[in-house]
C-alpha cells in the first residue's frame, strides 16, 4: 500500500499532486518551499539581467537639448530621404534623428547660380579634365577622363567615359 493511501484510506485526485495518486507522491511543504525559492532565484536573475541591459542602454543615452536656431544634422535612412520630397511628409521629427552640428569651414560650399528646371533637376557643367586613363576590359578598352565639375571641389571629381565628354 502506498503511503498516501495509508494516510487517507482511499484513492483521490488533488491539485497538490503532479499526477494520479498511486503513481507519485503528494507534494509536501518542503517541495513547495523549494519551488518558491527557485521562483525567487529566477526572478532575481531576470531582474539582474534587466538591470544590466538598462545599464548598457543608459551608457549610450545622453541628455541633449537644442534651442531655436541651433544648427543640426538630420539623420535619415535612404527611403526617408526620398520621402522628404513628397508633399505629405510631416515637418516634425523625433529628437533622436538630430545630431549636433559643429561649425566646420570645409562644409561650406560656395556656389554660383544654379538653374533648376521644373522637375527639380539641374545640369552639371564640366570645368576641366584632370586626368586621362584607359580601362581595359575583357574584350575592349574604354578611354576615361577625370572631370572637375562646376560648383564641386577636386575631391568630388568623377571618372567619365571620354566619348560622353566630347
Amino acid at each position: 500500500m502506498a503511503p498516501y493511501e495509508a494516510l487517507y484510506g482511499r484513492r483521490c485526485r488533488t491539485p497538490s499532486c503532479w499526477t494520479e495518486l498511486g503513481e507519485r507522491w503528494v507534494l509536501g511543504l518542503e517541495i513547495v518551499s523549494d519551488i518558491e525559492d527557485k521562483v525567487k532565484l529566477i526572478r532575481d536573475r531576470l531582474k539582474a539581467a534587466l538591470d544590466r541591459q538598462k545599464y548598457y542602454v543608459d551608457l549610450k543615452c545622453k541628455e541633449i537639448e537644442y534651442s531655436m536656431g541651433d544648427l543640426v544634422f538630420f539623420k535619415v535612412s535612404l527611403w526617408k530621404k526620398l520621402a522628404l520630397e513628397l508633399d505629405w511628409i510631416r515637418d516634425e521629427f523625433h529628437v533622436s534623428m538630430l545630431r549636433c552640428y559643429r561649425s566646420d569651414p570645409t562644409h561650406v560650399i560656395l556656389t554660383g547660380e544654379v538653374e533648376v528646371s521644373l522637375d527639380l533637376t539641374f545640369e552639371e557643367e564640366p570645368i576641366q579634365i584632370l586626368y586621362h586613363d584607359v580601362k581595359v576590359l575583357r574584350k575592349k578598352s574604354v578611354p576615361l577622363v577625370k572631370v572637375l565639375w562646376h560648383n564641386h571641389s577636386s575631391e568630388e571629381a568623377t571618372w567619365e567615359p571620354e566619348e560622353a565628354m566630347r
